[in-house]
C-alpha cells in the first residue's frame, strides 16, 4: 500500500503537535510526506502535479490541526483546486475511485470540550468530500489537548498515529 500524507498546517514551526507527528512520518520511508504551506506558500497548487502524486497513492492522509471547527484555508484551496469535475467526480470523474481517505487532526483542548459537537460532526463534510469522489473513508486519528499535552504524549501518540495510518482497515 502507497501512503500520502497531506500536512495542512500554516504555523509548523510553531506547533507543538503537528511537527513531531511530521517528524515521526518523515522516519517511514514508506510513506511520501507533503507539505502544503512549504510546497504552495503562493497558495498557487500545480493541479497536475497533485493529481498525478494522488494517482500514485492508494490512501491518502490528510493531516491538520482544528482552525474554527475546521482545517486551515491551504487545505481547502487544495481540495478545490485538486479533486475537481473529471479527476474525483463528475462523467469523467472516477480516478480516486476506490483510493482510501484519512485525516489526522490536532485539537488544542480537551475531549470534553467537544461533548455538544464532535469531532466527527465537524469533520462531516470531508467524509462527504470522500463519498462524493468514490473513496473509502477510514477512521480519524483525533489529538485532543494540543495546547497542554506533556512532550512524552505527544510522541508516544506521533508513533501511535504512524501505526494507524499504516494498519490495514
Amino acid at each position: 500500500m502507497k501512503i500520502l500524507v497531506v500536512l495542512a498546517h500554516p504555523y509548523i514551526d510553531y506547533s507543538r503537535v503537528n511537527k513531531v507527528f511530521m517528524n515521526e512520518v518523515l522516519k517511514d520511508k514508506d510513506i511520501t510526506f507533503l507539505n502544503l504551506q512549504e510546497e504552495y506558500s503562493n497558495k498557487q497548487v500545480d493541479v497536475l502535479k497533485e493529481q498525478n502524486r494522488l494517482l500514485e497513492h492508494d490512501r491518502i492522509v490528510f493531516q491538520f490541526p482544528m482552525f474554527w471547527y475546521s482545517a486551515p484555508g491551504i487545505l481547502k484551496t487544495y481540495l478545490d483546486s485538486v479533486f475537481c469535475h473529471d479527476f474525483a467526480f463528475g462523467r469523467n470523474g472516477s480516478k480516486l475511485k476506490d483510493k482510501e481517505f484519512m485525516m489526522c487532526v490536532s485539537l488544542g483542548g480537551e475531549q470534553d470540550k467537544y461533548n455538544e459537537y464532535t469531532v466527527d460532526d465537524c469533520l462531516r463534510t470531508y467524509e462527504l468530500t470522500a463519498k462524493y469522489a468514490q473513496m473509502k473513508f477510514l477512521p480519524t486519528f483525533v489529538f485532543y489537548g494540543a495546547m497542554s499535552s506533556k512532550d512524552e504524549d505527544i510522541e508516544k501518540s506521533a508513533k501511535e498515529y504512524v501505526e494507524h495510518i499504516k494498519r490495514v482497515f
